[in-house]
């Protein structure tokens, strides 16, 4: 049964047309919130909120401009800052000072406009790239700010920390309810397609479909995530500024590990394409290894993930084949 904490509360959802805010408009219009989305459009679409429909009121802006942010805040019970720079490994390697400006940027507006509006709720959205390459596995959120963040993402993470620091001292100064989670490799339909600024599933989808023969896989193949499927994270989201709006850093992840190559070769099953695959040892693998503890999303949120790899990939690779 859900709670009926959500029903009328006014909740702003930055960067709601995206990815990941498109699933999480839709579990709240579910909920009977009153939801307003703050998007720029640039990385998402009214494509994506087709099945909310009229539910929800929209405003076209930037997240970076205090003037749109401070209107959209207004009124506002909870804001859940689900925008963002995002990008690949690639991407997100040379331009290192991009993602950390423009990430800080986001983080920074929005919680001001936040606060000068009496918000209630803020959610920040942090991630997992706030941990360093050398982090116990599966990873405990206290090791959140040990020495650097990995290196190929290292503008990305430290505008992260920086966001995880303001909303804890947001809270102390201020008495803003401020809760953090920190997503981990989140995929499934409606995700980025942009060779440039794609994650690793939409991208080896794409060649995969593209008919690629081999496949080219950056790295080894031997670092391993754990993959977590959009609507489980959605759900972890809403749970965390629900029942824990506090400034204390919560993974959202699965306990189920996939190697990359494994990965490559279920997407190749469940598509029923056959092709070679070949890694490509010039490349940067990022993290050897990603996982998180996820004991505290359990204890603190009743979280646990649902959807296990072979389900998701399904259901996301059905969405891209309808999305051609």
């Amino acid at each position: 049964m859900k709670s009926k904490f959500w029903k009328s509360k006014k909740v702003l959802v930055t960067g709601g047309a995206g990815f990941i805010g498109s699933h999480v408009v839709e579990k709240l219009v579910a909920r009977e919130a009153v939801v307003s989305v703050l998007d720029n459009l640039q990385n998402g679409s009214f494509e994506n909120l087709e099945n909310v429909k009229s539910n929800y009121s929209f405003i076209e802006g930037d997240c970076t401009d205090s003037e749109v942010a401070g209107k959209a805040c207004r009124g506002q019970d909870i804001v859940m800052n689900l925008a963002a720079k995002v990008g690949g490994i690639e991407y997100n390697r040379t331009h290192q000072a991009t993602m950390l400006r423009d990430n800080l940027l986001i983080g920074t507006v929005v919680l001001e406009a936040a606060r000068k509006n009496n918000v209630e709720r803020f959610l920040v959205i942090s991630s997992a790239c706030v941990y360093p390459r050398e982090c116990s596995f599966p990873t405990p959120e206290s090791e959140g700010f040990l020495d650097e963040p990995e290196p190929t993402n290292g503008g990305y993470g430290w505008a992260k920390r920086m966001s995880e620091k303001l909303g804890m001292y947001y809270a102390e100064e201020f008495g803003m309810k401020v809760g953090i989670v920190r997503p981990y490799n989140c995929y499934g339909p409606r995700d980025h397609l942009d060779p440039e600024m794609s994650h690793v599933i939409p991208a080896l989808i794409k060649r995969v479909f593209d008919g690629e023969d081999p496949i080219k896989v950056w790295g080894s193949g031997k670092q391993t995530r754990a993959f977590l499927y959009v609507n489980d994270l959605a759900e972890g989201m809403i749970q965390a500024i629900e029942k824990y709006p506090v400034p204390d850093p919560v993974n959202l992840g699965t306990d189920e590990e996939i190697s990359i190559k494994e990965l490559i070769k279920k997407i190749l099953d469940i598509s029923g394409i056959n092709a070679k695959i070949e890694f490509d040892l010039s490349k940067p693998d990022g993290s050897p290894r990603r996982n998180s503890d996820n004991s505290k999303a359990e204890e603190k949120l009743g979280f646990q993930a649902k959807t296990n790899i072979d389900q998701g990939l399904k259901e996301t690779i059905e969405w891209y084949r309808n999305y051609q």
